[in-house]
Formats: structure tokens, C-alpha cells, sequence
């Protein structure tokens, strides 16, 4: 998905989204080239081969193949959730690269203790081997996958409606999510987060990063306070809102990128 023109902007969605994330606040946005990817695997973009692990890092690599194919040498980085920790991984590692980062809940990699390592790459490796086979849910008509997105991640139909219609296939008998089922299994390493904290301590560009309140039990206030006290050049904005408070609020988030963006 593409619109506007401007300041280039790769945009970058969350967990099992997809680029229609972005349509409702596309609108909105002015002087942007706001380019909108389908992740691996997520939307409309082909599953990774079998034997291949998706991966935040791995993703940054095609982040940038993206880029590059644009003929974008620096690019700004708007990310949602998922996104914003692949973006702030890709912030840390290429900073020639990015000119400037907008992260909505999320500010780095999900974490977890040392302590968990072993027990969490047996539950990955299970997971794994348990979705061999099996056969995917099939919905009889699409309203039924976005009444089921909409009680799964507290949606409101129009805002599930743009994530399902691009994130849904046609089958006999109905549809299915097109998203790949292994990015449903558990991430079988996880950073720790000391080492989450030491990249968002090295991204160098001018950072936004736009928290919903209340928080989510999974990034409670006082970590995602702590994490955006270390960037070197970062500030926080929070909103009223929900976890997809982009969608949900596209105009009043709009303001905060817009600005950000071209230098306010």
C-alpha cells in the first residue's frame, strides 16, 4: 500500500496485522510517502519457506531489502506494535539508515529471563511440531473472522473489517486467516532485557513514541516509561485508547506522526 508524497515513510504493522493497518490514518497524514508493507508471512506476502524461523531480526533484513528496492538510501520508520520493535531493532542496527522513528506500543522486543530459555524453546520447538498437519479454521462467510477479530483484540467492526478483508483467503467452504499458523507458535529465543534496553540506548535518530492508555499487562507503565528514558534523542506522547488506537483514532494520531515527521 502507498500514498501521499514527501518524506519517505516505511510503515510497518503489528502481530497477525497487515497493511491495511494503516489505510484509516493514510488519509490523514500529509507530505508523507508513507509506503505500507505486508510482513513476512502476514497479509498478502508469501509464507517463508519450510524450515525457516520468522524472526524480529530477520524481518529487519527484509525491511530494508524493501527500502533498497524503493531506491530509499534513508527513510523514516512509523511502527505499530510488532512493528515498532522490528523498528526499533532496525533503528539500532542500521542508523545510517533511518532518518527518523515513530513507534506506537511498542518500544523494543518483547523480553524475557535468562532463567526461561530453556523452558520456552521447548515450548516453541512442541508448538512446532504439533502444527504439522493440522488443518486450518474455516469460516463460512468473512463476517464471521471479523466478529472473531473483533472479540479477540477489542476491535470495532470497521477497524476488523480492513484487517480481515486483506487478511483472509477464500477455500471451498468459506475463508481462512492468510497469515502463516507458525506465526502463531511461541518465539522460541527472546532477547533478555538487558539486551533490549542496550538497542534502544543506541538508536540515534529522533524518536516518538505514542503509548494507549491504560497500558497493556504485557508492557505496564513503568517499563515502557523506562525503556523510552533510554533513548538519547526520544519522547513520549500518550493517548486515551486502545491497543490499535491508530486505527481506532486515526485523525488525532495523525496530528502526532504529521508533526514528527516533518520536523515539528
Amino acid at each position: 500500500m502507498r500514498g501521499g508524497n514527501g518524506t519517505p515513510v516505511l510503515a510497518l504493522h503489528g502481530w497477525l496485522d497487515n497493511a491495511a493497518s494503516w489505510v484509516p490514518i493514510a488519509a490523514h497524514l500529509h507530505d508523507i510517502d508513507l509506503v505500507a508493507l505486508d510482513l513476512p508471512g502476514h497479509g498478502t506476502s508469501p509464507h517463508l519457506p519450510p524450515g525457516a524461523e520468522y524472526s524480529i531480526a530477520g524481518t529487519v533484513q527484509t525491511v530494508l531489502d524493501a527500502a533498497d528496492a524503493l531506491g530509499w538510501e534513508r527513510f523514516a520508520v512509523l511502527g505499530h506494535s510488532m512493528g515498532a520493535a522490528i523498528g526499533s531493532i532496525l533503528a539500532a542496527a542500521a542508523p545510517e539508515r533511518v532518518s527518523r522513528f515513530f513507534a506506537i506500543e511498542a518500544l523494543g522486543a518483547l523480553a524475557d529471563r535468562e532463567d526461561r530459555t530453556a523452558q520456552r524453546l521447548r515450548e516453541s520447538v512442541a508448538a512446532r511440531r504439533a502444527l504439522a498437519g493440522k488443518s486450518l479454521r474455516v469460516f463460512p462467510e468473512r463476517d464471521a473472522a471479523i466478529r472473531a477479530r473483533m472479540q479477540a483484540n477489542d476491535l470495532s467492526e470497521p477497524v476488523a473489517r480492513l484487517l480481515v478483508e486483506r487478511g483472509t483467503r477464500e477455500v471451498d467452504g468459506g475463508y481462512v486467516w492468510s497469515s502463516d499458523p507458525r506465526l502463531t507458535i511461541a518465539t522460541a529465543v527472546r532477547m533478555t532485557e538487558g539486551q533490549v534496553r542496550d538497542l534502544v540506548a543506541h538508536i540515534e535518530c529522533p524518536t516518538r513514541v505514542l503509548y494507549a492508555d491504560p497500558a497493556p499487562p504485557y508492557f505496564p507503565e513503568a517499563l515502557r516509561r523506562e525503556r523510552a528514558a533510554m533513548l538519547p534523542r526520544g519522547e513520549v506522547v500518550v493517548r486515551k485508547g486502545t491497543h490499535h488506537l491508530h486505527m481506532e483514532d486515526p485523525q488525532g494520531v495523525a496530528l502526532d506522526i504529521g508533526a514528527f515527521f516533518n520536523g515539528a
